[in-house]
């Protein structure tokens, strides 16, 4: 299948890239590259494939013409992030990504394979939630990926399938390393500072998935009929793997040595706690079987930190957090208010 992945040099697309590549598919890539500079020296880096430099707002139909299916991946990715500016936030997730559907319809693309994600759950308290469960999300970015679903699955037809992947928290090694997401922050403080600092009570839920399965769950879903998946939305993770802040914590301790737990001054209680239930997207997508848990997680990223030698300064610093790099590049002026590059 001919597949235009965007965002496809962030911290999932550099893992989903050669993924799709090794199922057989060609792929095109599109990105603005703002985190060049958060390549990862412990990792391969960026496999090669064509693609356009542009930014998703600007994409016309002639950019989609000729590919049979699209997997959207470029966003503002995590809350700190969009805070940043609630604003070009929404531009982002939600408009350019409603218009990047209207227009893949208009170019003849066939599926339109949505990244959006289980923070649309917000405060959904200890329950298990599955699809059908009510959408709260607690912040701008939670909020326009509900925004986002809610104008781009109305676009559906017998030509267009619209089909929105909502995955857990993501972990694991890329060459666009992230320490901003909880199992690869937890992990990188243990080994550079011998401590798991917490920033909350530890008593929220957060559902947790590998990379590579959320990778496995997309190359699932170009592969399903698109009559069973159409217009619908799938949780993506496993069921088993709903832990509380505090429950990643210990695993990071099991597997650090030397480390202790220790809650940063202030920490209280997060309102973003949410238990996901995975079972459709194990009876739908029938090609999707996640191998990954939070011990094994915790194990690859120890043993990737310790490999590349990752400091504390590294870890402190921006190269692996979004929001910091994306002020560096403001404060720079490599890119302008409006996140794009000057």
């Amino acid at each position: 299948m001919n597949i235009l992945l965007t965002g496809h040099l962030g911290y999932i697309g550099t893992v989903m890239a050669p993924a799709l590549l090794a199922a057989g598919h060609e792929v095109v890539g599109l990105d603005t590259d703002l985190y060049a500079g958060c390549t990862y020296h412990g990792a391969a880096p960026p496999v090669p494939i064509p693609a356009m430099a542009k930014d998703v707002r600007d994409v016309t139909a002639a950019d989609l013409a000729g590919f049979e299916a699209v997997i959207h991946l470029a966003a503002l990715s995590n809350d700190p992030v969009a805070d940043l500016n609630p604003k070009i936030t929404f531009d982002i997730n939600h408009l350019a990504s409603h218009r990047l559907a209207q227009l893949a319809r208009q170019a003849g693309v066939r599926r339109f394979l949505f990244a959006s994600s289980c923070s649309n759950y917000g405060a959904a308290g200890p329950d298990l939630v599955d699809e059908t469960g009510a959408l709260n999300p607690v912040t701008a970015y939670g909020q326009s990926k509900v925004l986002a679903e809610r104008d781009i699955g109305p676009l559906a037809s017998g030509r267009f399938a619209p089909i929105f992947l909502r995955p857990a928290t993501a972990y694991g090694v890329s060459p666009r390393l992230r320490l901003d997401v909880v199992l690869n922050n937890l992990v990188a403080c243990a080994v550079t500072t011998g401590l798991i600092t917490l920033q909350s009570d530890g008593s929220p839920w957060r559902p947790i998935v590998h990379i590579r399965d959320i990778c496995a769950a997309f190359i699932a879903a170009l592969g399903a009929p698109v009559d069973a998946i159409a217009g619908q939305a799938f949780n993506v993770g496993r069921t088993s793997q709903n832990y509380r802040v505090l429950d990643i914590a210990d695993a990071v301790a099991r597997t650090v040595p030397d480390c202790r737990l220790e809650f940063a001054d202030g920490a209280g209680p997060d309102t973003r706690s949410y238990r996901v239930d995975f079972s459709k997207v194990a009876n739908v997508l029938t090609g999707f079987q996640p191998e990954w848990d939070v011990l094994r997680g915790a194990r690859e990223l120890y043993d990737s930190f310790r490999a590349a030698g990752l400091t504390a300064e590294d870890f402190s610093g921006t190269r692996y957090k979004r929001v910091g790099t994306l002020k560096g590049l403001l404060a720079s002026g490599v890119v302008d208010e409006d996140l794009k590059r000057t």
